[in-house]
């Protein structure tokens, strides 16, 4: 018996976990498939599926930011030479900032989204803290609006930081009280007082386009959070009422508007960049003058790097520069309102409705200002306009869409639990995964 026994053990065709310990693989068969297991995992995250709305966001990004480089070099290589500087000076700094901006994009995009939903406050208060500083010796004036401050040669519009920190607070803030916003009193407290002291901080300063801006990002949250109409109706109203009487106490403002409404106001004046604005749109015709060409950049128009740089697009490139300019932001909108879209995540819905309201609601009111459709407000085109600042801060909250793609829930998931839905619709819910409850369709 002891024989058969050992016969059996010998033809027996050996397993790997009967392999010795110190054997090839150094741990035996257990090893060297936990090795494979792991491999093969590794490889899946490699090549696993990229979201739509995340290839759509980074290529529109990274396009528009290239392209206002690219921009900011021609429009600045005339004033750069008139003051003996090197014609890639303003050029090659923007291209520093915009590395800082991608850096950020896509450090920030790797951040969970609980981190962003806890954050709202600190990143407020510092926004708000870091905005006092202009007001105080830190501080400089420039176009008649003090919102910069300058420290050595670095010069810093904290504005710029407000906008994206307004954003995740106002999210995080309906977010907390998503089950109370059919209560007038839990929507406007303390959203109503607290967004209100930081855009009283920036209108302290007079700088009016930026104040809209970040009218438009709390409206924009509300509006996405599902506020009823009516409670959301008077935040407009208040908003509204509150920039027509920030115009009429204002003559500068009224002179831009009056500007802005007639034709034969002072050329030497109030219409003077506005005209030279336009004058360069149209100089461009369907092609262009080329890439370098433009005539306005030789100090007849005095923004041209700035918040008027659509317009040194248009003479350069033309009709088909200008084209593709908002084609790539028609693709960021697509990819951006593809979250809000898809997002279960309340507080995903809001804060990336609010960031994106922000960066096209922006580049809308620049265009329209070259276009002569608004009055000069002194906002800058988003990813190309020069300045470090809008540029850094417009690209991490880039980064922060980026980091809900990765939460949105998987295409084929979501079409397979509809499939489930529209066959069998009582039980889609238990068949739906963990975490990932079923979508019925309406």
């Amino acid at each position: 018996m002891g024989e058969q026994s050992v016969s059996t053990t010998t033809t027996r065709p050996p397993r790997d976990s009967d392999q010795p310990a110190d054997g090839p693989t150094g741990s035996g068969g257990t090893t060297k498939r936990s090795g494979a297991l792991t491999a093969r995992v590794t490889l899946g995250r490699v090549y696993s599926t990229v979201p739509l709305e995340f290839l759509l966001i980074v290529s529109s990004a990274l396009l528009l930011t290239g392209f206002g480089v690219v921009m900011v070099i021609s429009a600045t290589m005339a004033t750069a030479l008139g003051h003996g500087l090197s014609p890639y000076s303003d050029g090659l700094r923007q291209g520093l900032f915009a590395l800082l901006g991608v850096s950020s994009m896509f450090v920030v995009s790797r951040l969970p989204v609980t981190f962003f939903r806890r954050i709202g406050w600190i990143a407020l208060g510092v926004a708000v803290a870091v905005q006092l500083l202009v007001f105080t010796p830190l501080g400089i004036e420039r176009g008649g609006n003090r919102n910069w401050i300058e420290i050595a040669t670095l010069s810093l519009q904290p504005s710029e930081l407000i906008k994206l920190a307004l954003a995740l607070w106002v999210a995080m803030i309906l977010y907390r009280k998503r089950n109370l916003l059919t209560k007038w009193q839990h929507v406007y407290i303390p959203l109503v007082p607290v967004a209100l002291l930081a855009i009283g901080t920036v209108l302290a300063g007079k700088d009016l386009g930026t104040s809209m801006v970040l009218v438009l990002i709390v409206l924009a949250c509300l509006f996405f959070s599902g506020v009823k109409l009516r409670i959301f109706a008077i935040p407009v109203i208040l908003g509204v009422v509150g920039v027509v009487v920030l115009a009429l106490t204002s003559s500068n403002r009224m002179k831009r508007i009056f500007s802005f409404m007639d034709e034969n106001c002072d050329y030497l004046d109030d219409c003077y960049q506005p005209l030279h604005g336009i004058w360069g749109l149209a100089g461009g015709g369907i092609f262009g003058r080329g890439l370098g060409n433009s005539i306005e950049k030789y100090n007849w128009l005095p923004a041209a790097a700035d918040d008027y740089i659509f317009s040194i697009v248009g003479e350069e490139l033309g009709l088909i520069g200008c084209i593709v300019v908002l084609v790539l932001f028609a693709t960021f909108a697509v990819g951006a309102f593809r979250i809000v879209r898809n997002s279960e995540d309340p507080f995903v819905r809001i804060a990336a409705g609010g960031i994106t309201v922000w960066i096209l609601g922006q580049a809308l009111i620049n265009i329209g200002v070259v276009l002569r459709v608004f009055p000069v407000l002194g906002v800058p085109l988003p990813f190309m306009s020069s300045g470090g600042s809008s540029l850094v801060a417009v690209l991490t909250g880039c980064g922060v869409l980026l980091a809900f793609c990765r939460t949105l829930p998987d295409p084929a998931t979501v079409r397979a639990q509809n499939a489930v839905a529209r066959a069998r619709p009582g039980r889609a819910a238990e068949t739906a995964p963990a975490g990932r409850p079923a979508r019925l369709k309406k």
